[in-house]
Formats: C-alpha cells, structure tokens, sequence
C-alpha cells in the first residue's frame, strides 16, 4: 500500500538518496550543500515544500514543490511540481501518480489555479505517465544560468 506525507527528520538519509539518484538521473553534479539548504526549507515548510512515497513503509519516493503568483493567474496562486521521483524498483506500481495526485489536492486546497511541472523530453518513462495526468502545454524551457 502507498501512503503519501511530509517527510519526518528520521527521513532524511533515504530522501538524500532518492535527492541523489534524480540529480544522477539529469547528469547533475550539485554540492553538499545544495542538500542541506533543501531539507532546511522543506523542515521549515514555509517556501519549499516536500512530499514522501513510502510503499510498504519503505520510502521510496520524493517530490518537491512551491506556490507562486502568476501574472496569468491573477486571482490564484500556481503552483510548481519541481521535482519528482520514484525509486526504480518500484516503477509502474503508482508512486509518482500518488505523489502528482497528493501536490494537485494540496494546490487545490490552498486555491491555486493549477499544477505545472517539467521534464527532459527524453525522458519517454516519465512522459508516459505525464500524458496520462496532464495536459503538454507545448511550451519549452529556456534557461539562463547566472554565476
């Protein structure tokens, strides 16, 4: 059975794990640090916020996200699904369904005007799922790094 919930503090190791398995699974290289300041702020619960998957209470999905105005939306916050992931051996099973399902009913109970995520378009596996709960609004993503 899945359960969805906020991370506890005794969470931590394994949240790191997945953490690291999505930023290896992009080819990303973060430092130490950009961890720490990430669980600080999901404890904080304020900015950012996080979500775990466990199945059979084993832990075994994360995701993270943060509501925002949107000049598009002016009578209700958006909210963004910025990451996303599920242990391996435990894809198809419906983890990251749950987990979308879970940030969609917090979103609509803090009144957003919707859900909106990203994803590499090769990541065919995760887009299978994606066209399944949401609709591709077509728009790419361009990025400028600052230093």
């Amino acid at each position: 059975m899945i359960s969805i919930g906020k991370p506890l503090p005794s969470d931590r190791p394994q949240w790191e794990a997945l953490f690291r398995a999505y930023i290896d699974f992009y080819q990303r290289t973060e430092p130490d640090r950009m961890y720490q300041r990430a669980w600080e702020e999901f404890e904080k619960d304020e900015r950012m916020h996080a979500l775990v998957a466990r199945l059979d209470g084993r832990l075994v999905g994360i995701t993270h996200f943060l509501f925002h105005p949107s000049t598009s939306a002016p009578d209700a916050d958006v909210c963004y699904l910025q990451d996303l992931f599920t242990a391996p051996d435990v894809r198809g099973r419906g983890v990251a369904r749950e987990l979308i399902a879970a940030v969609t009913e917090e979103a609509r109970r803090r009144g957003c005007g919707r859900v909106y995520w990203r994803t590499h378009e090769s990541n065919g596996t995760a887009r299978r799922l994606y066209d399944q709960v949401a609709e591709n609004s077509g728009f790419l993503t361009y990025v400028i790094l600052l230093p």
